[in-house]
């Protein structure tokens, strides 16, 4: 039921059978949190996400690959998801987390390597800090690609916007964790009952667990160390449970 890589994205994408899976779902770093590339640059993921929360928060570990300038981040994300189309089935689907920040540079990813840009899908977040003078960035986005024409015959509607909490406390495993139930749980919908769902930047899990819950089957890879023994352990508690 699934299949967790240790290992670069882009040195194991190449590795995994062409059309081969029925949905991607991932969460990549956003490259994003500093005004300026000096600020990117010496910022570390935690310093840019954790700001608060718990002693349990405050010590989940950092992660690399946050860092890139713009024309960088463009072309990564470009290649990265040029070999996610390689292994995506014809009419698969593709969903890329981005911040608001992101998000445009994401559009021009998924376009360059190949993806039909079909929409932007909104998640709201209940909890976040008001901000005096101006609105709240209580949202983030997650758009949306197909490998060709998708399948519009099947009987499946799915919201467009999306309200649910990042989990917190010890329920948080890491520093960008997505939440399951209202998220995570909703969009694997967009994956054919039985297929596979492919996270190239697998994390603590979270994808992976939705999938698993579904009855579809998962492939994983993470960089970390640290990560992948989490979301190993993770997954295979998710498997043995009935």
């Amino acid at each position: 039921m699934h299949q967790l890589h240790h290992g670069d994205a882009l040195a194991v994408l190449p590795t995994l059978d062409a059309s081969s899976v029925d949905t991607i779902i991932t969460d990549p770093p956003y490259n994003s949190g500093g005004r300026t590339a000096s600020e990117r640059r010496n910022q570390t993921a935690k310093d840019k996400y954790v700001s608060g929360g718990s002693g349990v928060e405050k010590a989940l570990e950092d992660f690399t690959g946050d860092n890139r300038d713009q024309r960088g981040f463009l072309a990564w994300l470009s290649l990265t998801l040029g070999e996610c189309l390689r292994v995506a089935r014809p009419g698969a689907h593709l969903l890329v987390f981005s911040d608001w920040r992101q998000a445009p540079v994401t559009s021009d990813a998924l376009q360059v390597a190949g993806w039909t840009w079909q929409g932007t899908l909104v998640w709201h977040k209940p909890i976040a800090r008001p901000r005096r003078g101006g609105f709240k960035a209580n949202a983030e986005y997650i758009l949306w690609g197909t490998n060709g024409k998708f399948d519009g015959s099947r009987e499946v509607y799915l919201p467009g916007v999306f309200s649910a909490s990042q989990p917190r406390g010890r329920q948080r495993r890491h520093i960008t964790q997505k939440p399951v139930d209202g998220l995570l749980d909703e969009l694997v919908e967009i994956c054919p009952s039985g297929g596979t769902v492919l996270d190239p930047f697998a994390g603590s899990g979270t994808t992976g667990e939705a999938a698993l819950r579904s009855d579809r089957s998962f492939v994983g890879i993470e960089l970390s160390d640290h990560y992948h023994r989490i979301a190993r352990d993770r997954l295979d508690e998710v498997s043995s449970t009935p």
